[in-house]
């Protein structure tokens, strides 16, 4: 019973890119320790361990100097690997960070000439996306930042970025391709400051965009979790606004390097709520894991890993309905809720004319501790 419930099926949408299975442990104090795994490799190790889907960047798949004729060859391939193994392809993305033409930037680079290209460089993946059916586009802006504001004003790179991104929705409108746009926000590295540090500025930003509809956001664990904020809050925020395109999974120690671990593996608390909260709104979309083995690894340890992602998101999955049916915990959150039943604020001489007992209503413990061990309690498996 609990191995079933525990293994993946088409239905959670369980996705993992191209570069997180295909990772191959290089860091910057050490060479790989892993042989290049192929496109066609990495989707046949995707379907052994019981996937959904892959995800790529443009180069992931087709080298950036590739030929016509090599990239029709390539895309060829890779479209019957994924058919025989039964691997969909939800989401897309471009690499404006890799090359040595965007080492200031893509689309908010000081160059006119590195922002067009950019552009078109995006257009062309976003070309390579459609034909295998992907609905939703990522784009992280990971040079789009800083060493030093010498180097251009800050509300110049923003509305570089507008124009990129109108520019870019026009674009879709006019093939015809229905992306839904999803912007990755990270704080720092590879620049030391990114223009757009969190998901929070995100959603300020797409509310000034030309197509805002078809413009949400991709937040990500170790991206928010690198400055010590809450995932889940980002989530949360995200989803009110209805701009939860897609999510990308792993772990992350605040204050350290991006660190893209398996998912669940630093933060569990933090990840139940997390999860809790995604399956108890009613999140549809694509659970990515953006994360990637430790450089200990072989490829056998490549696919512990991609299994232990969707083990831990299952599990933190059952912990959550647990706790929905928990008499305990639903005992306190029921005497929270009577404290939430009023008749409404009125208008605003009944709100100004009415008395409140401030002494009173600081007298009451909340419970927290309570709820908050018997949420321990659960986790920890003693309940």
């Amino acid at each position: 019973m609990s191995d079933n419930l525990y293994t993946p099926k088409p239905e959670h949408k369980f996705t993992f890119g191209l570069w997180t299975v295909g990772n191959r442990g290089r860091d910057p104090f050490g060479d790989a320790v892993r042989e290049t795994l192929t496109p066609i490799q990495a989707v046949e190790m995707l379907a052994e361990v019981g996937a959904y889907g892959v995800n790529f960047h443009d180069n992931d798949l087709v080298p950036i100097d590739a030929s016509t004729g090599e990239r029709e060859r390539i895309v060829r391939e890779f479209k019957q690997a994924c058919s025989d193994n039964g691997i969909a392809v939800p989401m897309a993305t471009v690499n404006l960070f890799y090359e040595a033409v965007f080492r200031d930037g893509a689309f908010t680079a000081n160059d006119a000439n590195v922002r067009a290209y950019s552009i078109q460089k995006t257009m062309r993946a976003m070309d390579l996306g459609a034909e295998f059916g992907a609905g939703i586009f990522v784009l992280w802006g990971g040079r789009e930042g800083v060493e030093t504001d010498a180097c251009r004003r800050a509300d110049d790179a923003i509305k570089r970025l507008r124009e990129a991104m109108n520019y870019l929705c026009e674009y879709n409108i006019a093939q015809g391709y229905g992306y839904k746009f999803a912007m990755e926000a990270k704080p720092n590295e590879p620049r030391a400051d990114i223009y757009m540090p969190t998901t929070a500025a995100y959603l300020a930003f797409i509310e000034t965009l030309d197509h805002k509809e078809m413009v949400g956001v991709n937040p990500e664990v170790a991206h928010e979790q690198m400055p010590g904020l809450s995932m889940t809050h980002a989530v949360a925020q995200a989803w009110e606004s209805g701009k939860l395109f897609h999510i990308d999974l792993n772990d992350q120690y605040p204050g350290r390097y991006d660190q893209d671990l398996r998912f669940g593996s630093v933060s569990p608390k933090q990840m139940f709520w997390m999860v809790k909260f995604l399956e108890d709104v009613g999140y549809s979309g694509m659970r990515h894991f953006d994360a990637h083995a430790y450089r200990t690894e072989d490829y056998d340890g490549v696919k512990d890993f991609a299994r232990g992602c969707m083990r831990t998101y299952l599990i933190l999955k059952e912990k959550a309905r647990r706790w929905n049916n928990h008499p305990g915990i639903q005992a306190i959150l029921a005497d929270i809720e009577a404290t939430n039943q009023s008749d409404g604020l009125g208008d605003f001489e009944t709100l100004l004319a009415r008395s409140f007992d401030r002494k009173a209503l600081a007298a009451k413990g909340l419970q927290y501790e309570k709820l908050d061990q018997l949420t321990m309690d659960l986790l920890f498996g003693v309940d």
